[in-house]
């Protein structure tokens, strides 16, 4: 039954929720005209007013507004009841004690953010409360004094006292600024200043340049404090931090790199953070949500961006996060340590990009705002697990929208009101080579890979987030489906087995003992080539991470589905290997028939069946798999309860404590201790049906499936994976390379993406591929 985003499997206290509450960013609503306020300088009012509105919105009435802001109100109703301003050392709440560090003080910002957004939006619980008021200037007081001043030192987590604390801080002045004197708004700035007075570089490491959503988060607090203090240079620093004129544009968060990793967008799409991780699915989303609130609060103003920049950022939408996401959810392969946390799932973060998406279709113009209002309406109309215009349950918190999400609603509906259509699925085989990522699209399914190499890491775990995330890059296949579109988001992370990950090969002894960090693959190889909208093939060179398991693995994407190949499958510890072919999420005493050869298997729990030789599987609601090589499958069902805390241990972030249990249908495949060239071949076809299933066997032809080479034919096409020089069915090249041929057609990319060029030759006819420089794209030739 479909869930929305704020109740799916919530646990915990009010109090508990304060804990990730710093991870929110501002929602957006329409801009107005603004005359000065209070302390605010009356040239620079109407950026402040602009912002105030990505905290209160623009008052649109509708059901959904009003059910949004009923559920605010009792959250800052709450947080303003349990609110002490006595003094004198008293903590402001009980549970957040005063004094140094970075454990607390974000929360108590976010609390008396809570309590000031309610105050200050039309028909909030708190409203235009002059006693509300009076407290809320108190306890700016008393957190600026013993908490958050220029004088404190960094303590504990950097991003907390540069960004974290700053954005809670600004949401609130800035709702209130009418009522703060000049004076008082120096006051309260004045830490912001001294960590974020030059957004280009990190304050307590000034040989840091900042980079990505770092930079452009700084960048956004610079405009909006240099607005509330009337400071012209302060907000230039501030635009200029977009395109780093400081630096010669060498850190400019629009600029499009031409390498392999490296934080921000590349020329082929990807984005990454922290160097080395795939983040369109949350530092990218910071990134254009920062883009999007700097375009919006200097609209119309002299500071208004310009339209080349503004062009570049509208831009961003479809071609880095549109591809990643499905069903309103961004895809878990480009999400690192956050699929961890509680408070963000696919659905949350998903929402984010729904609304930085409005709010820049609103600055647009043309064919550039219908297509990003295409955009966003087709996530709200696909968001049925999670819908997009109903919050009820503000104690969940998501980089974005929430806390309270009425500007949100507000310019959705709007967007909506204007008649805007959806956009159509279209059919996507996209490989994103500069950050060792795919996605594949069809009618009715998606599926991506995770994956890793020496350009991109295996895992983040991080600040106490991903703690259980060892396998993440070992060759994860994760498909999504129109019958589950929360099969991620519901407990997926703190339930699953964790070396049991579909699509991956391992060993079944213990983890790495120095799990931790953002360690990169120990090969090369990882890549592929897309031959077209519907097809494409991936290879990845894996070793395991104390280098006792080798395995080729490669995987050949159709419309249809995904045929699995592995070869040279070599273990040489004392460990069992197996192969993970699926382990769905069926749900909280899920069901779901399966059947092998057409006989239903048995699903006692926690009992496991040795399936002979099946030559087909199939999955109620889930879909088929196909074994193409005559091997034996383990079948499991089993309940698995965990709980987000275990991981997710953040002090910022941390999950709650509260049991989940949720039902696992495991397929494995048993090589045996210390298997010597063991292979695999089988296929996963997504929402098959049981007739369907057996008969997709005829789709593919395997034609190699060795450790050099593994190659299918479908239709009149050879995909072909070479990990080294080799040959298949007529065609030959000269080293490592992905290949599809067919129809006078030659598609070549190189995986290792250290080649000049590689020179294949099909059927007699040799064509040297130039392929420097391209960082794992596929090159088309014409034979």
């Amino acid at each position: 039954m479909p869930v929305n985003r704020r109740n799916a499997l919530r646990g915990g206290a009010l109090a508990a929720a304060a804990s990730t509450v710093f991870l929110t960013r501002p929602a957006f609503a329409a801009p107005v005209a603004a005359a000065a306020a209070g302390g605010v300088p009356a040239a620079t009012a109407p950026i402040v007013a602009a912002y105030r509105q990505l905290q209160t919105g623009i008052n649109r009435p509708s059901p959904e507004r009003t059910e949004a802001l009923a559920n605010l109100g009792r959250v800052a109703k709450a947080y303003h009841a349990s609110l002490s301003v006595a003094g004198g050392g008293a903590p402001l709440w009980t549970d957040l004690p005063l004094g140094p560090g970075s454990d607390y003080t974000t929360s108590m910002y976010a609390r008396l953010r809570a309590i000031a957004v309610d105050w200050g939006t039309p028909g909030g619980a708190l409203a235009g409360d002059p006693a509300v008021l009076d407290r809320i200037k108190a306890a700016l007081e008393l957190i600026y004094a013993s908490q958050y001043n220029e004088n404190v030192g960094e303590i504990g987590n950097w991003y907390t006292y540069e960004i974290g604390i700053p954005y809670y801080l600004l949401h609130t002045l800035s709702v209130v600024a009418g009522e703060l004197t000049a004076d008082q708004l120096a006051r309260y700035l004045a830490p912001v200043k001294r960590f974020v007075g030059d957004p280009n570089r990190r304050a307590n490491n000034a040989s840091v340049i900042e980079t990505g959503a770092n930079r452009a988060d700084k960048a956004l607090i610079s405009i909006v404090s240099g607005a509330m203090l009337g400071d012209p240079a302060w907000i230039k620093t501030g635009i200029d931090a977009l395109t780093d004129v400081a630096g010669g544009g060498a850190a400019s968060v629009v600029a499009k790199l031409d390498r392999a990793a490296g934080d921000g967008f590349h020329v082929d799409g990807s984005f990454i953070q922290h160097d080395t991780i795939p983040y369109p699915g949350h530092y990218g989303i910071v990134l254009l949500t920062a883009l999007a609130g700097a375009i919006h609060v200097t609209q119309g103003t002299e500071y208004a961006l310009p339209q080349p920049l503004k062009d570049k950022v509208y831009a961003l939408v479809a071609d880095s996060f549109a591809p990643f996401v499905y069903a309103g959810a961004l895809m878990e392969p480009v999400r690192g340590r956050m699929l961890s946390r509680q408070g963000e799932t696919g659905h949350d973060i998903g929402h984010q990009l729904t609304v930085a998406t409005l709010v820049l279709a609103r600055t647009a113009a043309g064919k550039t705002k219908t297509d990003l209002n295409a955009l966003a309406a087709k996530w709200i109309k696909e968001g049925a697990y999670a819908p997009f215009l109903k919050i009820p349950d503000p104690e969940r918190f998501a980089p974005g929208p929430d806390l309270v999400a009425t500007p949100g609603i507000e310019f959705a509906q709007d967007m909506l009101a204007s008649g805007a259509r959806p956009a159509r699925v279209t059919a996507t085989h996209r490989i994103f080579g500069q950050q060792d990522r795919l996605v594949h699209v069809t009618d009715d399914w998606s599926a991506s890979l995770g994956v890793s190499s020496t350009r991109i890491s295996r895992y983040e775990a991080i600040n106490g987030q991903n703690l259980k995330g060892y396998h993440v890059g070992d060759g994860v296949l994760y498909t999504f489906l129109p019958n589950a579109k929360g099969h991620y988001t519901d407990a997926y992370w703190p339930t699953v087995d964790p070396l049991l990950l579909p699509g991956t090969t391992e060993h079944d002894g213990p983890v790495d003992p120095a799990f931790g960090g953002v360690p990169v693959g120990p090969n090369q190889h990882t890549g592929g080539v897309r031959w077209d909208a519907r097809t494409g093939a991936y290879a990845f060179d894996f070793k395991s991470w104390d280098g006792s398991l080798v395995a080729k693995k490669s995987w050949f994407f159709t419309p249809a589905g995904i045929l699995c190949l592995g070869a040279g499958i070599t273990g040489t510890s004392e460990h069992a290997v197996r192969t993970t072919i699926e382990n769905r999420n069926l749900g909280e005493g899920g069901r779901g028939v399966l059947l092998a050869d057409g006989r239903r298997v048995p699903a006692d729990l926690g009992k496991a069946s040795a399936l002979r030789r099946p030559r087909w599987l199939h999955l109620e609601d889930v879909g088929g798999y196909v074994v193409l090589d005559g091997a034996s499958v383990t079948a499991l069902r089993e309940d698995r309860t965990g709980a987000w805390r275990d991981i997710d241990t953040g002090a910022n972030t941390k999950g709650t404590t509260t049991p989940n249990t949720r039902r696992y249908q495991k397929l494995v495949l048993e090589h045996g201790v210390k298997p010597a060239d063991a292979t695999y071949a089988y296929a996963v076809l997504p929402g098959a049906s049981p007739i369907g299933t057996p008969a997709a066997s005829w789709a593919w032809r395997v034609r190699a499936n060795t450790a050099t080479v593994q190659a299918v034919r479908t239709g009149d096409t050879l995909l072909a994976n070479f990990f080294a020089a080799g040959a298949v069915d007529g065609v030959r090249v000269s080293g490592p390379a992905s290949v599809a041929v067919g129809r006078g057609q030659l598609a070549v990319s190189d995986p290792t993406q250290t080649q000049d060029s590689v020179t294949v030759t099909v059927h007699g006819k040799a064509v040297t591929v130039p392929l420097k420089g391209t960082f794992g794209a596929t090159a088309v030739v014409r034979l």
